[in-house]
């Protein structure tokens, strides 16, 4: 089997959004695995395995790939959200509100904002 290049790992990354969007998270995660092996740093490819990762119900690998992305990206909006999102899912509805307070001070988008629960205490 030939050796991955960085035009295959491209190739995979397309391949694996199409698979997600086609609610295919698995076959994503299979594709973003190699791509993540060579490029651990990839928060674009991290990102995108922590989103199939929730997808699929994988809710602890989930998190711990958005908390990476937060480590690089603390300034993440989305990332901030989708790990809210995942605390939530995850039964840790009280850890998810600051996530969400994160994501919706980053991006006052108004999904953000309906997730903060500003008008409530916390």
């Amino acid at each position: 089997m030939a050796e991955p290049t960085p035009e295959t790992h491209v190739i995979d990354f397309r391949s694996a959004e199409r698979l997600l969007d086609a609610r295919d998270p698995r076959g994503a995660v299979k594709l973003l695995d190699s791509v993540i092996a060579s490029h651990p740093e990839n928060t674009a490819a991290r990102l995108l395995r922590a989103r199939a990762y929730f997808a699929a119900a994988r809710l602890r690998p989930a998190e711990r790939e958005f908390q990476h992305v937060l480590e690089r990206e603390p300034d993440n909006a989305f990332a901030h959200f989708a790990l809210g999102r995942t605390l939530v899912r995850s039964g840790r509805p009280e850890e998810a509100v600051r996530h969400f307070r994160l994501a919706a001070a980053l991006d006052p988008r108004p999904d953000f904002v309906a997730a903060a629960r500003f008008d409530e205490k916390g």
